[in-house]
């Protein structure tokens, strides 16, 4: 299977590709900024995709903002958005644990405060955000550790303080069949243009309490189809007519894959078109299911090359 390059259609390739589809769903980080800044072309192109009746929701699996915290970034950076438009991994989280959750149990999240904050939101009891780092030798704290009573789930998320004890304590209450494991997402690092350093994203504190516990987590996050079923209760979504932009093929790409999107990846963010040239000519179909649909240079191809008005 070959990507299509956007820039490479026929006017009336482009006329048919943008008539195929309702629904936008667009990954944020590597797709319209950079940490903190905007990717050129991006606000335009949500604005005419706006101007052209297209639904678009920003779907992000970052988890230490909230709602209304990634909001506030929008607005910021430029962009149109209101807070309906916005799903991420925290406000996933909360609603997938308000649904499944005994309501008189309390929830163990390795996380950030935005995880706390969208729980609260909802009335989910929880604890455990914040340090808790380890001050004595191990044996020391397992004789002193006091693991509560009413633990219902374990939520991991991307937390600052990761730490030994609060792995300890997740596995241990892992241990308990009945105790929900939820993951945010498990991206393994984070794409940082022009940096030399790896930095390690919620995945790897997602694997090292799956392989302390020795369970498997429901991940709300990209590539779970859990955000497409939300989004088909919430908003009527139809997968034939959705279109899934974003810079990572084994989330954004396999996400869309999954959930039977149409899938573009724009070559601002992680993945390049070698990756997918090599998924391409591969036999495997864990990695032929990683080659998208389409792909550009960045978002900015489509205000360039697709029938909107500026």
């Amino acid at each position: 299977m070959m990507s299509i390059c956007i820039e490479t259609l026929s006017a009336e390739g482009r006329r048919d590709f943008f008539n195929s589809f309702d629904t936008v769903l667009t990954d944020c980080d590597g797709v319209l900024w950079i940490m903190n800044n905007t990717i050129p072309g991006a606000t335009q192109v949500i604005i005419d995709f706006k101007k052209n009746d297209k639904k678009i929701f920003f779907v992000t699996n970052n988890s230490t903002k909230s709602h209304v915290q990634l909001l506030e970034k929008f607005h910021s950076l430029g962009f149109q958005a209101s807070v309906n438009d916005v799903i991420n991994t925290s406000f996933l989280a909360a609603k997938y644990l308000k649904a499944n959750l005994d309501p008189s149990k309390r929830v163990y999240v390795i996380g950030s405060p935005a995880l706390a904050c969208e729980l609260n939101a909802l009335n989910v009891k929880n604890f455990g955000v914040g340090e808790d780092y380890l001050k004595t030798s191990v044996p020391e704290f397992v004789d002193n550790v006091k693991l509560e009573s009413d633990v219902g789930a374990v939520l991991v998320g991307f937390d600052d303080h990761f730490s030994y004890p609060k792995l300890l304590k997740a596995a241990s209450y892992l241990k308990d069949e009945n105790v929900l494991f939820v993951a945010t997402n498990t991206d393994e690092n984070f794409s940082v243009a022009g940096s030399d350093f790896v930095i390690p994203a919620t995945g790897c504190l997602v694997c090292s309490v799956k392989c302390s516990a020795g369970r498997e987590p429901f991940v709300v996050g990209k590539p779970s189809s859990y955000i497409c079923n939300v989004l088909m209760e919430t908003n009527k979504i139809d997968p034939s007519r959705t279109l899934m932009i974003g810079d990572r093929c084994n989330t954004d790409i396999l996400f869309g894959k999954r959930c039977g999107f149409k899938t573009l990846l724009v070559l601002t963010g992680v993945n390049s078109l070698k990756d997918v040239e090599e998924w391409s000519k591969s036999d495997d179909p864990t990695l032929q299911e990683l080659v998208p649909d389409y792909y550009a240079e960045s978002i900015d191809s489509l205000r360039a090359t697709f029938p909107v008005s500026s």
